[in-house]
């Protein structure tokens, strides 16, 4: 086992020995190894499933299933932007369509140079703001394309 290796299987016991006491454990500790690593690599996952005594399709089906599960790292600024229906209602969709041709990245992806991860969420509980997004984890409301554009960039409080 090279040191790589290695340290992932450390990563996924201090992640499972965590979160062993819990009821149905598997969602809190992938989680927690994607807070660790900023994704789940996929040789972590015959890792988890052998800890948890779970198959890897198990495990497998559960990374692809919740959107909040990453592959690969996100880039340095990540946008999530809410598509449920308050936002939609005022102006969420032509949002997303400005970022994407702006950014030069669809939903879900990451842009060549890692600079920006663009996502989309259906509902951050701040419908009476709509339009909403958050950009590196901080929730923002009543957003137009120029200070979305500004928070970015990085440009905007």
């Amino acid at each position: 086992m090279n040191g790589t290796e290695l340290n992932l299987v450390e990563l996924v016991r201090c992640a499972v020995d965590g979160h062993r006491h819990e009821p149905g454990p598997l969602l809190a500790v992938l989680q927690d190894i994607q807070d660790r690593l900023g994704c789940i690599d996929p040789d972590v996952i015959p890792l988890v499933a052998a800890e948890l005594n779970l198959s890897r399709a198990d495990v497998h089906g559960v990374v692809t299933f919740y959107r909040d599960f990453r592959s690969g790292p996100p880039g340095r600024t990540t946008v999530r932007v809410c598509r449920a229906e308050a936002c939609q209602s005022v102006g969420a969709e032509g949002l997303l369509v400005h970022l994407e041709q702006t950014l030069g990245v669809q939903v879900g992806q990451t842009a060549p140079d890692g600079s920006v991860t663009l996502d989309q969420v259906f509902c951050l509980g701040n419908c009476a703001l709509g339009p909403s997004a958050q950009v590196n984890g901080r929730l923002y409301g009543r957003l137009d394309r120029d200070r979305l554009a500004d928070l970015v960039r990085g440009e905007a409080p």
